[in-house]
């Protein structure tokens, strides 16, 4: 018999008592023909429940799901007590046209002359081209959309014959992207953008709906059940402001794993370093941004699924606040874990991105009571003041709990060149029950994911799923309704964990991933792979942001001594994108010089 424990209530827990625990998650790696007797194994009845149960066990899960008190009562989606409006920001309609809301943002970034950098003068090293210097390009005449559509769709065929071949995209029309690109050209052309989003190439995530592509969520049969009639909420935003759509991009099946493996499509490579992963679930998107063949691209994050491959690709991801974007029209709209959110090369990009998606469904408008979006002013000389103000929170053993060194020195060194140029404070602080976080967020994404797909489960679509995703969703059935609600009531402990920490600092801060890119084995190409050690390192730092709903966003800050990149992240208070960003805004320029070009670099706007 299990031993009973009891939770004291949160607010009487004794912080000094708490001591960090690293996490050592019990699973085997498994890929190959192990993987397909496995799954064989754990979806037959009686042996397959009797070692689900057994591993849950062996990481605790049964002992604070079913073992312990929480004196708490349920939190079944993130409910935020009221907050004050950020410093120095500018306040935006979030009901108002998404271009309006892109002009705002636009004049809150800081200078830039885009004329210096295309002439080439001010080149010291590597540097990605941002959505100003297309729209500089465009509207100097300079090079079309059309043009920048041809190299695009000549370098996206050639991907084909890459070896190994790199798929990007699983929905790719070329006849559908010059349409788009010769409207663009023609507005132009009649001194009449949209926007200056007008003619940037952008991808989606192919999770989320860009009418007339199909939605697979990258199954092989997820169209078949599901027709897509019109753009998700978030598409018919970028496309009102003149977005150019290049079709769907490749993603880990249904979002279920953090490092982008598809035996179904093929495995997107590291532009960094083809032969390791890209991190996932937004694999296709992260990799498309870093290697130049779009401005942006946007993926959705339940579990780290923007923020992960972000910064193993050396980009920037933003996960924003829980129901500050509509999820209308994507395949995860109904959990209460997941957002849309943008991921471009720089953080300026990020901003423009995230004025044209943001605005609240109806629904979320009533329960979630939003603080209205705002933009950090980063072209006021307050600017510096308000960054010089925030405070840091950092847990050092947590922090520290990486599988190589190399990641938190460089995200030290990162932060201490913070506080020594603009004065930010770092507080030491310390985030309870880790453990229980965890536990919360698979019960809650796992339980989630399950009720949406039970249907076509049932209806004999589960077998054509890949090796992987049956693994997690052997795992998922195991999961009772009590779990379910007990993972609401730790869900309402964390979030007042969390809220008192925010009294005291602004930002919190930790490297993005425990670790950086990992190696894909050849093994796991043709049936994928299950590692749960990598997914931890992966999924250590990001899990409170979905859980909870907080803002959060990642930053490429340097590089490991294999020149893979490293991500630090930042976590706001809820409805608090303005501070991170602004934050995000300041790392950038303290890392920006030494920025490396990647392995698989293209340059779709310069075509000499």
């Amino acid at each position: 018999m299990g031993k009973k424990r009891v939770m004291v209530p949160a607010e009487k827990l004794d912080l000094s008592t708490v001591k960090y625990e690293h996490e050592e998650i019990q699973a085997p790696h498994l890929t190959g023909l192990m993987l397909k007797f496995f799954v064989r194994v754990i979806e037959a009845p009686v042996i397959g429940s009797f070692i689900i149960s057994f591993m849950k066990k062996q990481n605790k899960m049964v002992e604070l799901l079913q073992n312990t008190v929480i004196p708490e009562a349920p939190m079944f989606k993130p409910e935020f007590p009221p907050q004050e409006i950020e410093p120095s920001v500018v306040i935006v309609d979030e009901e108002g046209k998404p271009e309006d809301r892109v002009e705002t943002a636009l004049k809150c970034l800081p200078h830039y002359d885009p004329a210096s950098y295309w002439s080439g003068d001010s080149l010291p090293s590597f540097r990605y081209w941002k959505i100003r210097d297309y729209a500089y390009a465009y509207r100097s005449k300079v090079v079309t959309p059309s043009m920048v559509a041809e190299q695009l769709i000549s370098v996206i065929k050639g991907c084909n014959y890459h070896k190994p071949p790199t798929p990007l995209l699983v929905s790719f029309d070329a006849e559908e992207v010059r349409k788009q690109a010769a409207a663009s050209t023609q507005r132009f052309e009649e001194g009449n953008p949209l926007s200056i989003l007008d003619g940037i190439f952008m991808a989606i995530k192919d999770d989320i709906d860009c009418y007339p592509h199909p939605s697979k969520g990258a199954t092989t049969w997820m169209h078949e059940v599901r027709s897509v009639k019109k753009d998700a909420v978030c598409v018919s935003r970028l496309r009102r402001c003149g977005v150019i759509l290049i079709g769907k991009a490749n993603m880990h099946e249904l979002g279920m794993g953090t490092t982008g493996n598809n035996p179904n499509y093929g495995t997107t490579r590291n532009p960094h370093a083809p032969e390791r992963y890209t991190g996932g679930s937004s694999s296709g998107p992260a990799a498309l941004v870093a290697s130049g063949l779009c401005s942006a691209a946007l993926g959705t994050d339940g579990g780290g699924s923007v923020r992960i491959p972000s910064s193993l690709c050396g980009v920037v991801g933003l996960k924003t606040t829980y129901g500050r974007t509509d999820m209308g029209g994507s395949l995860c709209d109904s959990g209460t874990v997941e957002i849309i959110g943008p991921i471009a090369s720089t953080v300026e990009d990020v901003i423009l991105v995230y004025a044209a998606i943001l605005g609240s469904s109806p629904s979320d408008r009533i329960s979630l009571k939003p603080s209205p979006p705002c933009f950090p002013v980063l072209s006021s000389l307050d600017n510096a003041n308000t960054l010089g103000s925030l405070r840091l929170g950092k847990y050092t053993e947590w922090f520290n709990d990486v599988h190589s060194t190399d990641i938190t020195d460089v995200c030290e060194d990162v932060l201490n060149l913070l506080s020594k140029t603009h004065g930010c404070e770092t507080i030491e602080i310390v985030i309870p029950e880790l453990h229980e976080m965890r536990t919360a967020h698979v019960v809650s994404i796992g339980s989630e994911t399950l009720c949406s797909l039970n249907p076509d489960c049932e209806d004999g679509k589960g077998v054509k799923l890949t090796y992987d995703t049956r693994t997690s969703m052997a795992l998922f059935r195991s999961f009772t309704a009590s779990d379910y609600v007990a993972a609401q009531c730790l869900r309402r402990r964390i979030m007042h964990h969390h809220m008192e920490i925010f009294k005291k600092v602004d930002v919190i801060v930790t490297p993005t991933t425990g670790m950086t890119a990992p190696q894909i084995p050849p093994s796991a190409l043709k049936h994928g792979e299950t590692d749960m050690q990598v997914t931890g390192y992966l999924m250590r730092f990001v899990i409170a942001a979905n859980l909870l709903g907080l803002p959060a966003i990642t930053v490429p800050v340097g590089y490991d001594k294999q020149g893979l990149p490293i991500g630090l992240q930042l976590i706001g208070r809820p409805w608090g994108e303005a501070s991170i960003l602004r934050l995000a805004s300041a790392l950038e320029e303290l890392c920006g010089k030494s920025r490396k070009k990647p392995a698989s670099f293209y340059d779709v706007l310069k075509t000499e």
